[in-house]
């Protein structure tokens, strides 16, 4: 008889890829915010931030239910009402893209109409086709000194509500991708002046209502949407503070949303057997923002602050400073010593630095809860050397730093569709989204016509190997059938 083999090799890729990472010490200026167990460990807050397979349980008595919370669950969600002064909070366990999912869901009738920035993340857009509803899109402006996408206008927001009464919500991204927020006080103004919800998309600004409760230096960090008269409100909080990837809170502010309305579709499109792993790390997120909120929060405008003063006076650097920009989000830009933002990218991966996002000309660095001085330290010292290695190099090519939102003309969704070539697909109606990732805003929706500069900038996303969703290993895209 063969004898058995006790010593059984196991290969577990992913598993491998992440212990090897950590390892390696990487200075993470990407989400999630907290940025490793480093944080947990410092505070006092997590037994350990490594996960127990333990934990992993379902509802068994005690355990609560997040769709009918009553117990430990329903702690949690007091946690952060209090927490943002939200009239109801609620834990999110398939990311903002879910909240995003009910918000828009329970504010618009089936058929109905709404108003929302074109800029949105690709949830929104699902929500749309999820529903039926009739998108009425407005522009974010356009922030001309890096070529990016900006604010919403509540000009723009108020025309859209005066020229489509029947529009029963209106949806901003605030802040977006980059950091730059929109008036949403003013905004919110106008949207309750013609009586309808405000939906805000504040994933990649959790943080905002606690910078907003300190002293902050020279720093300013704009309002909270929870200060700001919105209505529901969607937080990435794994994105910038210490929850788990995945996570999120939905805060309600407004008295117009129907919570039994809002809480029957979490429950259609929450999964139906909720991480307890992921809901007890947004539980430790919250004790850690009661008991460390206001020391971790100084600290971190401390070191922002430092990484300014030290960087923004440097030769052949720009740093985006935009009226209303949110600093924890460091947009560079280095063409002026020949790197676009790729080239930037790669320089600092060499460094043990890993960021957030490359587009254009711009590498954007996302600092988070969990990042310390030594970060701040080590991304500063590495931009002053790859400004010293490349005194003498041309400046780069102007690039295409924008999310892609040339105004499609629009007409009716398509019944049938088809596959086809990209290249032949201009003049056609898209048929289902394609979506460059990272950020996920879509740059062709379902219904709109595609245009020649659209393809090309496709085909040029492709070509420097970016994801591009919806778009086939053969290039091909799909389209209504004619």
């Amino acid at each position: 008889m063969k004898k058995r083999e006790d010593n059984i090799k196991i290969n577990t890729g992913i598993a491998d890829f992440l212990d090897s990472h950590a390892e390696e010490m990487p200075v993470s200026f990407h989400m999630p915010g907290h940025k490793g167990r480093r944080i947990f460990d410092e505070n006092g807050i997590w037994k350990g931030a490594n996960l127990s397979a333990d934990w992993d349980i379902t509802e068994i008595p005690g355990a609560d239910n997040l769709f009918q919370p009553e117990g430990i669950i329903a702690q949690a969600m007091e946690k952060y009402r209090i927490l943002y002064r939200a009239r109801k909070s609620y834990l999110l366990i398939n990311g903002s893209s879910a909240g995003i999912l009910a918000a828009i869901l329970s504010s618009v009738s089936r058929g109905g109409k709404m108003i929302l920035a074109r800029n949105c993340h690709k949830s929104a857009f699902n929500a749309i086709r999820l529903g039926g509803i009739v998108p009425v899109y407005i522009y974010p402006k356009t922030d001309n000194d890096f070529g990016i996408q900006a604010e919403v206008d509540p000009y723009d927001v108020e025309e859209a509500l005066k020229k489509h009464p029947e529009a029963a919500a209106v949806m901003i991204t605030s802040p977006n991708y980059y950091g730059i927020c929109s008036d949403i006080k003013t905004i919110a103004d106008k949207v309750h002046r013609y009586g309808k919800i405000l939906i805000v998309d504040q994933a990649h600004g959790a943080h905002l209502k606690f910078f907003g409760e300190i002293k902050a230096g020279k720093l300013k960090f704009p309002q909270a949407a929870e200060d700001s008269g919105a209505d529901i409100i969607i937080n990435s909080t794994h994105k910038t503070l210490a929850s788990f990837t995945q996570t999120a809170v939905l805060n309600v502010c407004g008295e117009k949303t129907d919570l039994r309305v809002l809480e029957d579709k979490l429950q259609m499109l929450e999964s139906s057997s909720p991480s307890y792993p992921l809901m007890a790390s947004l539980d430790f997120n919250a004790e850690l923002l009661i008991k460390k909120g206001t020391i971790l929060m100084e600290r971190w405008a401390e070191n922002l602050e430092y990484f300014y003063d030290r960087v923004m006076s440097l030769p052949r650097i720009r740093l985006l400073m935009h009226p209303g920009l949110d600093p924890t989000k460091i947009n560079i830009d280095m063409s002026e010593a020949g790197l676009d933002g790729l080239d930037l990218e790669k320089y600092l991966m060499k460094k043990g630095i890993f960021t957030e996002l490359a587009t254009g000309n711009i590498l954007m660095c996302m600092s988070g809860i969990g990042n310390i001085r030594e970060d701040y330290e080590r991304l500063a010292a590495a931009l002053e050397e790859a400004a010293a290695e490349n005194e003498n190099k041309k400046t780069a090519e102007s690039a295409d730093n924008a999310v892609f939102a040339i105004r499609h003309r629009q007409t009716s969704l398509p019944e049938n569709r088809e596959d086809i070539f990209l290249d032949d697909a201009v003049g056609r109606v898209c048929a289902l989204p394609v979506i460059p990732y990272p950020p996920g805003i879509p740059v062709l929706c379902p219904g709109e016509v595609i245009d020649r500069d659209t393809v090309m900038y496709i085909k040029k996303l492709r070509g420097l190997g970016e994801k591009v969703i919806g778009v086939s290993d053969r290039m091909e895209i799909s389209v209504g059938k004619e």
